[in-house]
């Protein structure tokens, strides 16, 4: 069966995201748009439409064009939506990056995603330079690197802002043309190019706004990260769009975070489970006056019912709710209505406005074949939300999206008898560190780089907080006498920090099938049939969790590098 959303339809928006998040903005003055948490500098909602303006002018004259790709390599600012609406406005793409990417990390992106331009921070500015240097013999070099501070050599987004040149007026088609390019592991293998439409993310906040819209002057607390498609949503687009007051944190430290919740009054976090078990357990808790939240929304991976319980009580709250979507779908399928005070618990939410859902059986003779409410089965949505596909592989797109434009999420879940999602599984092999996408394949890879290393497995198992960790299980070459903390730093000295092997096991072969496919499965039953000692077990290493990291990294209009014209809350 195909369930439908009980909410109506919406029209698509066919806006440019800028004029669908700011076309209010001018006429709401001095309110509040965006406030630094740590400094107190603010730009009002008039400041904001007037700075994306006259930066975007300030691109336009330095070269960027409709079509060209610009990296926003960047961690949470108030200059952060300046930067980006200043590129849709100049008709470029954004590709969003992660502010923990490595200089390899990035110039993979820049080179995938075609970018000749970035626009990054001072302490960034290394590995943009280092990124740059990589690609400056390619066909593709690196044109020019803006900053969002003042940072000699280089122009700042001040200094684009004070051009006279005109406003650039690009003829934008919100149908075709890509708004921003994130990048995502999908449903397995490595980071690939999602192309959201001007179409696709305008209507997705049209979507939002039938269930909940923040309201003029309604404050938020964007500690999440902007580049992830989470925090871009839910904590940039969709609260400025309906001229709500940002105050912005740069990452997530506990005690910074409580204090400007009371400082700043804070009405509306939109969090992590990380984040939440933080809330609900951590003794700093009490020493704050948190009596200005009136709701805690947690998505980007799965919340225990009875940690979002505990957390409601302690703040006094009817509870903590929960959404679910992905990057391939702009990103939001699902939210939890603010509403209903007693949602069912561990329910992710209810279809959005004009978005369809089919459950379908995953194995045996019934795979494909549609499920009723109350059976789990692979999550497959259909709605004005669905990506234009992955920049530059038909191939894969055509494997998440079917040609009746049913998108595969690889997720597993049910619908009870209420209408609420709950997820309670996963076909896809992607692992979620502290709600970060970590791709096992990517790692095998570096792994596999090691001279010692014969063979490598990764999957995601149970951490000290319950959530996943990456364990690697290795075959040592012949006489190796490779350690688990070497295998831990070889990994650790590639890779963002959140990306991190985390266990290690030494094994003799890495089961795979006939056809030399992991067998993934075979793993994680193995690690599900053993008890859970006290302590690392024998040829393991445990490495300590590191800190909860910042919570969270077209075709061109032009339709080039080899996408097809078909390729139409990452939890």
């Amino acid at each position: 069966m195909v369930f439908r959303s009980d909410y109506p339809d919406v029209p698509v928006l066919d806006l440019p995201i800028h004029d669908a998040v700011l076309g209010g903005a001018a006429a709401r003055g001095d309110l509040a748009a965006l406030v630094d948490g740590v400094t107190g500098q603010r730009l009002s909602h008039a400041q904001l439409d007037a700075a994306t303006r006259r930066t975007a002018a300030g691109l336009a004259e330095a070269g960027v064009a409709p079509g060209d790709v610009i990296a926003l390599h960047s961690p949470n600012t108030i200059a952060y939506p300046v930067a980006f609406y200043a590129a849709t406005r100049a008709g470029a793409t954004v590709t969003t990056v992660s502010s923990l990417a490595t200089p390899g990390e990035l110039t993979a992106q820049l080179r995938d995603s075609g970018a000749r331009w970035i626009i990054t921070v001072s302490p960034f500015l290394p590995a943009a330079l280092e990124a740059a240097a990589a690609l400056a013999d390619t066909p593709a070099p690196i044109r020019r690197i803006f900053t969002c501070d003042r940072v000699e050599g280089h122009p700042s987004l001040l200094d684009l802002a004070a051009t006279g040149a005109p406003e650039p007026t690009p003829t934008i088609d919100p149908a075709t043309d890509i708004a921003v390019l994130p990048y995502s592991s999908g449903t397995t293998g490595t980071a690939k190019g999602v192309m959201l439409t001007h179409r696709n993310i305008a209507t997705n906040l049209a979507q939002l706004d039938a269930v909940h819209r923040p309201g003029e002057g309604e404050r938020i607390i964007a500690v999440l990260p902007f580049f992830h498609i989470y925090g871009l949503t839910a904590l940039m687009n969709h609260p400025l769009r309906g001229g709500a007051t940002v105050v912005v944190l740069p990452r997530f430290d506990l005690e910074q975070f409580l204090q400007t919740l009371q400082d700043h009054r804070i009405q509306g976090v939109y969090a992590a489970p990380p984040m939440v078990l933080a809330l609900a357990n951590h003794p700093a808790v009490d020493r704050y006056d948190l009596s200005s939240l009136e709701y805690v929304l947690s998505a980007a991976a799965p919340l225990d019912a009875d940690l979002a319980a505990r957390c409601a009580r302690r703040l006094g709250i009817d509870a903590v709710r929960q959404a679910y979507g992905m990057t391939e779908l702009s990103p939001a399928t699902h939210l939890v209505p603010r509403s209903d005070p007693a949602p069912p618990p561990g329910a992710v939410g209810r279809l959005i406005a004009g978005t369809e859902m089919r459950v379908v059986a995953v194995d045996g003779e019934a795979a494909g074949t549609d499920l009723p409410a109350g059976e789990p089965g692979e999550l497959l949505i259909r709605g004005p939300q669905v990506m234009r596909g992955y920049f530059g592989r038909r191939t894969e797109t055509d494997a998440m999206i079917d040609e009746e434009g049913w998108l595969h999420t690889g997720d597993i879940g049910y619908v009870d008898a209420h209408g609420y999602l709950h997820i309670v599984d996963r076909v896809k092999e992607l692992i979620k560190y502290k709600g970060y996408q970590v791709a096992p394949a990517e790692l095998e890879a570096v792994l596999l780089a090691h001279p010692a290393v014969a063979d490598a497995a990764v999957i995601g198992v149970a951490g000290a907080d319950g959530g996943e960790v990456p364990k690697a299980f290795v075959v040592r070459a012949p006489g190796s006498t490779l350690t688990p903390q070497q295998v831990i730093d070889h990994v650790a000295g590639q890779v963002a920090p959140y990306k991190k092997v985390r266990v290690v096991e030494f094994l003799d072969a890495v089961p795979k099938s006939a056809a030399g496919k992991i067998l993934r499965r075979t793993l994680r039953d193995l690690e599900r049939s053993r008890s859970a000692p006290a302590g690392a077990p024998a040829g393991t290493l445990a490495a300590a969790a590191a800190p909860a990291p910042a919570p969270a990294t077209q075709t061109p209009r032009h339709a080039g590098n080899g996408a097809g014209p078909e390729e139409g809350l990452s939890r």
